[in-house]
């Protein structure tokens, strides 16, 4: 098993819950954390334990991304006009590696970040190699001409298992994608409850 499927299952082990929605995910067998003491019976967590998991949880989801890194990500929120929660969510939905995610151009999160790191990737016409770049509204991505055909690409546009969002429109015979709109924590489509108000909170303490 690759490393990046290690990653992946850990995080699902470990918060006790399928966040991508993937059929193998081994929270789909066993509910419980990993480890010796992982079907221990849970006490009730404190607000701090509930953000923190709140943190994890939306951090994980895109890939672990680092801690500095998500960190700005709330600096930037909470500047922003508007609901910080909200915000957070718009800027983690702008990122290159999420937008080809949402698009359907690779299979998961991890894949993503490796594939733009890879320079397989276009926006407006150049070549990004920086998972993070913030794409804005009415941006054109692509994949590039000579990556098209690899298969990574072909079988995850046939994925059943999710959806495109309606905020990225996606043409997968010429395999591009136009981000239409910054999305709503409601627009983005979970597998499980996201709760931005609570990564906002962790942080302001």
């Amino acid at each position: 098993m690759s490393k990046r499927h290690e990653a992946k299952y850990k995080i699902d082990r470990r918060l006790g819950q399928n966040i991508w929605g993937r059929p193998k995910s081994p929270v789909n067998r066993r509910e419980y954390g990993p480890g010796q003491h992982g079907q221990r019976r849970k006490g009730k967590p404190s607000d701090f334990g509930t953000q923190l998991r709140a943190k994890q949880k939306l951090k994980g989801y895109y890939g672990s991304i680092s801690e500095k890194q998500f960190r700005r990500y709330y600096a930037e929120a909470i500047r922003l006009k508007g609901d910080s929660g909200e915000n957070l969510i718009g800027l983690l939905e702008r990122r290159l590696d999420a937008v080809i995610y949402r698009a359907k151009f690779v299979p998961t999160v991890f894949a993503a970040r490796q594939f733009v790191n890879h320079g397989h990737i276009t926006v407006n016409g150049k070549r990004v190699n920086i998972a993070s770049y913030q794409v804005k509204p009415g941006d054109v991505i692509a994949v590039k001409e000579s990556s098209r055909q690899l298969a990574i690409v072909i079988e995850s546009a046939t994925l059943a298992e999710r959806d495109v969002p309606d905020y990225i429109d996606a043409d997968h015979s010429k395999s591009t994608a136009t981000y239409t709109r910054t999305p709503t924590l409601s627009d983005v489509p979970y597998a499980v409850q996201m709760e931005p108000n609570l990564v906002i909170e962790f942080y302001s303490r």
